[in-house]
């Protein structure tokens, strides 16, 4: 009786451990990706010098992960298409897309309640473009 009660403690208290760790990892991590998210800055593209083609960027800022292909032709953006959106609540972000399509700019306005999403989709499509570029 006396091993089984201390078997439980101990699976117990490792669990109460791992719990703790685990919640702290996040945290430091949520932290840390507020901050990157502060500095981050989306570069200024001229749109009008873009040659024509099919291209490819990504980008990562914790906990939001977002893949982009981006169509030029004619020296203007006409599609672009999330291929993977991790987003957590961030889904709405995805409007943005309409918003750089009929400005021809990432110079655009962020997401209300989405900014997280919406500033690593503004940066995964410049990824793109700066390989276009």
């Amino acid at each position: 009786m006396k091993k089984k009660k201390l078997i439980f403690r101990w699976f117990f208290g490792s669990m109460v451990i791992l719990i703790l760790i685990g919640v702290s990892v996040f945290g430091y991590l949520s932290w840390n990706s507020k901050n990157d998210l502060k500095y981050l800055t989306i570069s200024t593209i001229d749109f009008t010098q873009l040659n024509d083609g099919v291209y490819s960027g990504s980008y990562t800022l914790f906990p939001v992960s977002v893949s982009v292909t981006v169509s030029v032709s004619d020296h203007c953006v006409n599609a672009i298409n999330i291929t993977k959106h991790f987003n957590g609540r961030g889904k709405p972000a995805e409007v943005i897309i309409d918003r750089i399509l009929a400005d021809q700019t990432l110079q655009v306005d962020t997401i209300t309640n989405a900014t997280y999403s919406s500033n690593v989709i503004l940066k995964a499509v410049e990824q793109a473009l700066i390989k276009k570029h």
